[in-house]
């Protein structure tokens, strides 16, 4: 029905899959880079390209959306669903980033826990994008919703306890700056990832 309004190359959950399989993969090359502590500047590059890639995608979602008459779902659920999405790669491009800025090459058990969760996030945000295409099945949706808000109390829960290990075991007050700067960016791409699911829920309701 919608078809003729949408661009012709792809349609907004194209992008959003799109997108969404990229964080999957800047996810899982976090992962790889505080698993490992080596290659850290080729990951981190690595990183700032997939951040790159979903940029593009963000910027022609956006202006697809300024050129279309009629959109499938509402016009600001688009406009936010992409936003917050782009988001989460911000967030781990940052923290990448300042692992090979800060020089840290030793890894905390903290940092690869969030890091895990985070991806794990990304997988269900994936897998709820995908499913925002037809909405043919709402309650499994919804209870992809409910897994990623799930994810992200486990996030805030490791973030909580990284941040008081921090204060109580590291002695040197600026990696307790940098290790916390870290962990900082890595809970709130957790929490964005919350927002999308926050949103896609809100169009599975509206259409239910």
């Amino acid at each position: 029905m919608f078809g003729r309004f949408l661009p012709r190359e792809t349609s907004f959950f194209d992008f959003f899959e799109q997108h969404a399989a990229l964080t999957v993969e800047g996810a899982q090359e976090f992962v790889s880079l505080v698993s490992s502590g080596t290659n850290i500047d080729a990951k981190v590059k690595r990183i700032a390209e997939i951040e790159h890639e979903t940029d593009v995608i963000t910027h022609r979602c956006v202006e697809a959306l300024h050129k279309t008459f009629i959109t499938p779902i509402d016009r600001d659920a688009i406009h936010r669903l992409i936003t917050k999405m782009d988001d989460i790669m911000d967030f781990v491009e940052a923290a990448a980033e300042r692992l090979a800025l800060y020089e840290l090459t030793v890894m905390t058990g903290d940092v690869r826990d969030l890091a895990v969760v985070l991806h794990r996030a990304a997988e269900v945000v994936e897998a709820a994008c995908k499913g925002l295409r037809n909405l043919r099945d709402p309650q499994s949706l919804l209870k992809l919703c409910i897994d990623i808000n799930r994810l992200e109390n486990e996030g805030d829960a490791i973030f909580r306890r990284a941040v008081a290990r921090l204060f109580k075991e590291e002695r040197d007050p600026i990696v307790v700056i940098k290790w916390k700067e870290i962990y900082e960016n890595l809970e709130s791409a957790t929490d964005r990832c919350e927002d999308v699911a926050n949103i896609i829920e809100g169009v599975v309701l509206e259409h239910a």
